[in-house]
């Protein structure tokens, strides 16, 4: 395997709390209808979902394409470990380019983190 991407991301969960009071459609923009359920029934569901956030932003700055790339386009799914799952194009994309897209995600009180690492098979 070869590292073709590495990205980093951190969050202030207070910020993107009171982005999504402010704006409750903005949820629907950047996580998906899974991310959203699995969230919902957590004490501090923004908190859970800044660590999502910082790792969708942490994928973004390590996968290898030069178009945009939607949010929801990303999807962290399960939590031990967590893994990625693209949708869209970005699947098909994913797919033929043999990437496996690791993370790692934390959060404590006030701040979210997430590193992602995406590899290529060596043909």
């Amino acid at each position: 395997m070869t590292v073709v991407g590495i990205g980093m991301d951190l969050v202030e969960i207070g910020r993107l709390e009171r982005a999504l009071e402010r704006r409750p459609a903005l949820a629907a923009r950047l996580f998906t209808d899974r991310e959203l359920r699995d969230s919902s029934d957590r004490r501090r569901p923004a908190r859970h979902l800044a660590a999502r956030f910082a790792a969708k932003e942490a994928v973004l700055k390590a996968i290898p394409v030069d178009r945009p790339v939607a949010l929801r386009e990303i999807e962290v799914v399960g939590s031990a470990p967590p893994g990625i799952e693209f949708r869209g194009e970005l699947a098909e994309v994913a797919r033929t380019g043999g990437w496996t897209t690791r993370i790692s995600l934390t959060h404590e009180r006030e701040m979210a983190g997430a590193v992602a690492v995406v590899e290529v098979s060596e043909r």
